[in-house]
C-alpha cells in the first residue's frame, strides 16, 4: 500500500467513524480532496482509489490539472480559493463548482461567462461565519438576500454554503466551544436556505483537525488536503 493510499483510507475511516458515532449515513458526507500544489500524477493516484471530487485554490495550477486529466471519467473540479473579478472566466470555463462565491459582481460575471455547452456552474455561498473583518465571505445577515440574487442567474446553480471558521485552539474548552457554535450556526443557515431553495444540498465545512465536530454539526462535505497528499509543495 502506498503512503497516499494509506492516508486516503485513514481519512475515509475517520469520516465513516464520525458518521457512525452520530447516527448518520456514511454516504451523507462527501470527501473533497484538496489537491492544490500537488501534481496531476497524485490526483490520478487518488482517482484510482475511487476519489472523484478535487479542490483547487490556485487558478493556473488547477487549470493545468483539469486539462491534463481530461480523459478521466467522472472527475469533478471545485475551485475553493479566493476569486478576483478579473479571473472569473477561467473558473467559469474550466471548473464544475465554485465554493467561494461571496459577491454580486462575481456571480454576474460567472453567469455571463459560463459556456452554453456546459451545465450550470454549481456554486456555494462562502459565509463569514466568524465575522472577522479580514476574512472573505458574505455576512450572516446577507446570506438569504445573496441567495435570492444567485437564483436569478440561469447559468449558476446554488447548491449550498461553505465556511472557513475562526482559527481556534481545539485543545481548549473555549476554542472547541467557539468552533461548535459557528458550525451550529452554519447548520441553521443551511436549513433556513433549504426551506426556500429546495435544490440546496451541500454544507461544506470541516477539515482534518475538526472533521468530527463538523460532521456532528451536519456538514455534508469535508475538505482535506495535507492529510491525504502530504505537506504542501512550495509554489
Amino acid at each position: 500500500m502506498s503512503t497516499l493510499e494509506a492516508r486516503y483510507q485513514a481519512i475515509q475511516h475517520r469520516i465513516h467513524q464520525a458518521c457512525d458515532q452520530v447516527g448518520r449515513s456514511r454516504d451523507s458526507v462527501r470527501l473533497l480532496a484538496v489537491s492544490k500544489t500537488k501534481p496531476a500524477t497524485m490526483v490520478r493516484q487518488c482517482y484510482q482509489l475511487g476519489q472523484r471530487a478535487f479542490g483547487e485554490n490556485y487558478l493556473q495550477d488547477g487549470i493545468d490539472k483539469v486539462e491534463s486529466l481530461r480523459t478521466l471519467d467522472g472527475l469533478q473540479w471545485h475551485f475553493i480559493g479566493p476569486l478576483q473579478s478579473n479571473k472569473t472566466r477561467p473558473v467559469a470555463t474550466h471548473f464544475d463548482w465554485l465554493e467561494t462565491l461571496d459577491r454580486d459582481k462575481i456571480a454576474r460575471r460567472l453567469n455571463e461567462q459560463r459556456p452554453q455547452h456546459l451545465p450550470p456552474l454549481q456554486v456555494l455561498v462562502q459565509v463569514n461565519i466568524s465575522g472577522e473583518e479580514q476574512k472573505a465571505g458574505v455576512p450572516v445577515t446577507d446570506v438569504m438576500r445573496f441567495a435570492e440574487h444567485i437564483q436569478t442567474l440561469e447559468r449558476l446553480n446554488l447548491r449550498g454554503l461553505m465556511c472557513i471558521p475562526e482559527a481556534t485552539d481545539l485543545q481548549s474548552v473555549d476554542g472547541a466551544t467557539t468552533l461548535k457554535q459557528q458550525f451550529r450556526q452554519m447548520k441553521h443557515l443551511f436549513e433556513q436556505l433549504k426551506t426556500v431553495h429546495t435544490q440546496v444540498d451541500t454544507l461544506s465545512m470541516g477539515m482534518s483537525a475538526d472533521l468530527e465536530l463538523a460532521i456532528e454539526a451536519g456538514a455534508t462535505e469535508i475538505r482535506i488536503g495535507t492529510d491525504i497528499f502530504g505537506a504542501r509543495s512550495p509554489r
